[in-house]
């Protein structure tokens, strides 16, 4: 008869959970970092022709994407390297929104994650760690001042060393198209996405809907096409949730 109790298990999943997509909608018009052109969309086959076909041009991080660890480090793990148990973890959700309200170019610091874990208790290993910010209910995402500086929140390298040595996660996520503060970017470049991707974790940008997922108890499912040497790709991101 076999074994059936992932299916009974996921009858369960359904009445109890909820499911959270944590994906922005993909197309000409979605947030991307602003050095890369707008993806393209074309119409080589429409059913007059006898079926459907869109053709994309778009680079490998565009809208909600996964980088994979050799995305800056040159050496490490390209995305079809990254194992399937990987694409699946415990999620955790760290909300410094008040904080980022205050100061757009706050930087996440250890103390941040101390003072979460004091509340929910330890991270556990291998997990996923999202900050949320409320960036993503932005219309101007990049907020350029007049130097042509940017100015949103991001990760600083202390919390970034503490998540990957002392917690032992496998990703991060963030709702900014950059893993570091606008302006450590601009000024310094960006010394904290090349820190967590040497670490040969991965990490998830311009996510959404983390305010619909509570900070402790939800999986989190990364998915993306398992590209040959790719340093990322557009990806699909939902939480499964307890109901509160």
């Amino acid at each position: 008869m076999g074994n059936k109790a992932l299916w009974t298990q996921f009858e369960g999943w359904k009445n109890d959970y909820k499911w959270v997509d944590l994906t922005r909608e993909l197309s000409a018009d979605t947030p991307h970092w602003s050095g890369f052109p707008d993806m393209v969309v074309e119409v080589p086959f429409d059913y007059p022709d006898g079926f459907f076909v869109h053709k994309y041009t778009l680079v490998s991080q565009y809208g909600t994407h996964i980088d994979a660890p050799c995305h800056f480090p040159q050496g490490r793990r390209t995305l079809d390297k990254i194992m399937p148990e990987e694409m699946v973890l415990p999620l955790c959700v760290i909300d410094i929104t008040d904080k980022v309200n205050e100061n757009v170019d706050y930087v996440f610091g250890v103390q941040d994650i101390l003072d979460w874990e004091a509340v929910h208790g330890q991270i556990p290993e291998g997990a996923f760690v999202a900050m949320q910010t409320g960036w993503s209910k932005r219309e101007d995402m990049n907020n350029f001042d007049e130097n042509g500086i940017k100015h949103f929140p991001g990760w600083g390298i202390p919390a970034l060393e503490f998540l990957a040595k002392e917690r032992k996660v496998k990703a991060v996520g963030h709702e900014p198209a950059d893993t570091d503060p606008g302006v450590i970017a601009c000024t310094e470049g960006y010394v904290g996405e090349y820190y967590i991707l040497d670490q040969e974790c991965y990490q998830v940008e311009l996510m959404i809907n983390l305010d619909q997922v509570p900070p402790v108890g939800s999986l989190i499912f990364v998915g993306f096409p398992k590209a040959k040497d790719s340093p990322g790709f557009t990806a699909r991101c939902i939480a499964l949730c307890p109901k509160e």
